[in-house]
């Protein structure tokens, strides 16, 4: 356990990776950016893990930039502001391509670097009393190294109005413009993020795997011949497959597939 995250395995294919400085609403900070890095790059590298949780301890998700380190930041010079900027783009990359699907819970603010967090998740639960922010105009600043994984996952449009106003946003809203896909009280988020942790690990591990690469390779791409020739490749390589000739026989023979974790 990294003091700055509390890492832990319920399973062998969950973890959970929780923002652990909750006096600080969990701001970023070096020890933040590194240690998320290292975290999910031990991670990326299990065959076993089917579903990383991503939260918080807190009453905050994420508040952005912590305080200490944005005063330190303003005395560098730009090659050190570049260096800098590089650690947090490297680690957002490193997150956005964990292999398997990322569950991202937040209960409280998700401002700036947080919103990038938020951002890689391929499913965002949120409680409804939740506020996003990407704040960094107000500072006169720029959300430039989370700004690909913002802009993916709410739109250029919601993207353009939400970095140059800074306004803050509600969960519905949020919501509303597909960057949160579920909302919950905070009696019933952590039920809710189960809930789809099981719907996960109840899938074909290797297939889902596939699907989270699929989804990312194809958005945005034109629909060429020579696309409608590679996922034709994929999905036949799917089918060949030991995990698709078991997930096919399975549902024909009406019993459990074989991947599904033993009570």
């Amino acid at each position: 356990m990294s003091e700055v995250l509390d890492v832990s395995r319920p399973s062998a294919h969950v973890a959970r990776v929780w923002l652990n400085r909750p006096d600080v609403r969990n701001a970023f900070n070096d020890d933040v950016i590194a240690a998320l890095a290292e975290t999910f790059q031990a991670l990326s590298q299990d065959e076993d893990l089917r579903v990383v949780v991503l939260g918080a301890h807190g009453k905050a998700f994420c508040a952005g930039a912590d305080l200490n380190w944005m005063k330190t930041m303003a005395g560098y010079s730009w090659d050190q502001n570049r260096a800098d900027a590089q650690k947090l783009a490297d680690m957002l990359w490193t997150l956005d391509q964990c292999p398997v699907p990322v569950v991202g819970r937040i209960q409280g603010d998700c401002y700036a670097g947080g919103m990038g967090l938020a951002a890689i998740c391929d499913v965002l639960v949120a409680v409804e009393g939740a506020t996003f922010c990407l704040s960094e105009a107000r500072l006169g600043l720029l959300p430039a190294t989370i700004s690909p994984y913002v802009a993916r996952a709410m739109g250029v449009q919601a993207s353009r109005r939400y970095m140059v106003t800074a306004e803050r946003f509600s969960a519905v809203r949020a919501r509303e413009i597909g960057f949160v896909h579920e909302l919950a009280t905070p009696e019933t988020l952590d039920a809710k993020v189960d809930d789809i942790v099981a719907t996960l690990v109840a899938n074909g591990p290797k297939a889902t795997r596939e699907c989270k690469r699929l989804a990312r390779d194809v958005s945005g791409v034109p629909i060429t011949a020579e696309l409608r020739s590679e996922t034709a490749r994929r999905i036949a390589d799917v089918r060949a497959s030991d995990e698709g000739r078991e997930g096919l026989q399975s549902f024909l023979g009406k019993r459990a597939p074989g991947w599904l974790p033993q009570s």
